[in-house]
């Protein structure tokens, strides 16, 4: 998770569409698979932000790791994902790659709005359910994504 100033704001991205990929298209934090040459999970996030949106992130700016986050669907695959925050002082440019449609900066205020934060209903496997989300626009964060940011956003503003 990147977060800047000037507004408050938080880097989301828009996954491509894949075939056989269970999050394509979902609204994600930047971020994937350790590779052998990553010494740590923070080195994985550093990395793979470079390559999906083209930010260059130093372990300076990292705030902290928040708690591990997994899938709660048992289809899903089973994996942990160690989330970090990192904040940089002005808004960087983005380029993102391939796996990566849509790379935006959201107004932490738009995700803070009342109304913003409410249930979307989804069919999933031929079944409709319900999931918490955030509606920015026309985009809906919801599952993991969602279940990392909320933490976040509960605290209060640094201001």
């Amino acid at each position: 998770m990147i977060i800047v100033p000037d507004p408050d704001a938080v880097l989301i991205i828009r996954r491509a569409e894949r075939s056989g990929d269970p999050w394509s298209g979902h609204m994600g934090l930047p971020g994937g698979r350790r590779q052998p040459s990553d010494t740590d999970a923070l080195a994985t996030a550093i990395r793979e932000t470079r390559e999906e949106v083209g930010v260059r992130l130093s372990r300076e700016w990292c705030l902290g790791a928040l708690d591990l986050v997994s899938p709660r669907a048992a289809s899903a695959p089973q994996i942990a994902v160690q989330p970090f925050v990192f904040a940089l002082a002005d808004r960087a440019a983005l380029s993102p790659n391939h796996e990566v449609s849509l790379a935006i900066w959201i107004p932490i205020r738009e995700l803070r709005e009342p109304g913003s934060y409410r249930p979307v209903a989804l069919e999933l496997r031929g079944e409709l359910r319900s999931f918490p989300a955030y509606h920015v626009g026309e985009h809906v964060i919801w599952g993991m994504t969602e279940r990392i940011l909320t933490p976040i956003l509960e605290l209060p503003p640094l201001r």
